[in-house]
């Protein structure tokens, strides 16, 4: 692990700063009271505390419980994969622009703070694990769901994404790697 026991670096990028191809997520969110929603442009978000979401997880029966998680992490990948899209086009193309813009939105929307290293992915914080509480297994589906559709965008093929430790099972930080769905 190219990482291990490091602490995440102070600027995600292992490139030299620059300035952002687009708007962040926060500043493009837009809040209509009349209506009750909040939307980046035809994206509507709901803001839901993180122990509601993963509590009624932990809540379900032991059984239920990794279907329910590999169900969240699908949808995100679905779901996810349109946001993604959306900012592939604002950053013109480019991978490592989508994928800076992908770190900066996760962080807007509460997500925890990221690290990207090749296939790794490492997030400090993470509101998944938080809300769920101890766990004997990960529980960050929602991330495993939008890290596979982004390495898959990134690298045009399928990616699965598997969750190597999670801050739920005690572990420091969640990482995450991502590798080719046609693998053997």
């Amino acid at each position: 692990r190219p990482l291990d026991n490091a602490p995440l670096p102070p600027h995600h990028s292992p490139h030299a700063p620059r300035e952002p191809p687009m708007s962040t997520l926060r500043e493009r969110l837009h809040f209509d009271a009349a209506l009750g929603t909040v939307a980046d442009g035809p994206r509507r978000y709901v803001l839901l505390r993180h122990d509601v979401l993963m509590g009624t997880v932990a809540a379900l029966p032991q059984a239920l419980r990794p279907t329910v998680l590999a169900a969240m992490a699908d949808s995100v990948a679905v779901h996810g994969a349109d946001s993604l899209r959306a900012y592939l086009a604002d950053c013109g193309g480019d991978s490592e622009a989508l994928i800076e813009a992908t770190i900066d939105a996760a962080a807007d929307l509460g997500w925890g703070r990221r690290a990207v290293n090749g296939d790794f992915l490492y997030v400090e914080n993470s509101p998944f694990a938080a809300g769920y509480g101890p766990s004997d297994s990960p529980v960050c589906s929602c991330i495993v769901g939008m890290w596979r559709a982004l390495s898959t965008i990134v690298a045009g093929r399928r990616m699965e994404v598997r969750e190597t430790r999670c801050t739920a099972q005690g572990h420091e930080r969640c990482e995450f790697v991502a590798t080719d769905h046609s693998a053997p």
